[in-house]
């Protein structure tokens, strides 16, 4: 298990960074970060606060822009790119927090999420209503009514009404309560099951790594391990810096 390889920058992964710095203003947050997503795959990006983990994500969907380095979806330089374009391109984005209209219904929620959709919203929103039986059973519910698991699911099916093949998500388990945690890992397991690659920051080490192929640990705005998520969870010395022993 090495700190960093050199294969970030490769046209074969779906998405990759590249020896990127960036953060806000002068402040730097990440320091030659490269890391990949390839299709298909979960991967979870764990670490201690203030590591760069959510920089991460706010980078590759456009908030932000790397001051050097490249963003690659599917070889092509993204970095720069408005979110907007972005989600076209296909990559959707679940923020930890405001991730639902809370005054809109279910479907409303659904509907905002395809507001870029030229054909097909419809059938799209009735495949996802299936695909996650409590939304259907809440498709008139406000989105406030909802307990904080279903606003995630929620937030899941509104990112994939664009029928993204990369999702961004950020700490989906942030203030939920373990069972309802559980949940929303299952349902995270049914996203991915519609060929959707996971890159995803999670606060539970270890639960987020349970349920991924591989993972990166950040401290310092970069990568200090990365592998495979079981290899992760048995490395003596991750667990002793940042999974709690």
């Amino acid at each position: 298990m090495t700190p960093k390889t050199s294969d970030g920058g490769s046209d074969s992964h779906v998405l990759a960074l590249t020896d990127v710095d960036g953060g806000y203003g002068e402040v730097q947050v990440l320091d030659d970060l490269s890391l990949h997503l390839d299709a298909g795959e979960v991967v979870c990006l764990i670490g201690p606060n203030g590591a760069g983990k959510s920089t991460v994500l706010r980078t590759v969907f456009g908030l932000l822009e790397p001051w050097t380095g490249t963003v690659r979806y599917h070889g092509r330089d993204i970095a720069g790119m408005a979110p907007e374009d972005i989600v076209r391109e296909g990559i959707g984005y679940v923020p930890q927090t405001e991730n639902v209209f809370s005054t809109m219904s279910v479907e409303e929620n659904l509907r905002m999420g395809g507001v870029s959709r030229e054909s097909g919203l419809d059938e799209t929103i009735d495949d996802l209503l299936a695909r996650f039986p409590i939304l259907e059973e809440k498709r008139a519910a406000t989105a406030r009514t909802l307990s904080g698991g279903q606003r995630q699911v929620l937030a899941f099916a509104r990112a994939l009404v664009t029928e993204p093949d990369v999702l961004l998500i950020d700490e989906p388990s942030a203030g939920l309560a373990p069972n309802t945690a559980d949940e929303v890992f299952e349902n995270l397991l049914a996203v991915n099951e519609m060929d959707t690659a996971i890159l995803m920051v999670e606060q539970n080490a270890r639960k987020g790594l349970s349920i991924s192929d591989r993972g990166y640990v950040l401290d310092q705005g970069t990568v200090q391990f990365e592998g495979d998520a079981d290899g992760l969870l048995a490395n003596e010395r991750v667990a002793e810096l940042y999974l709690g022993g």
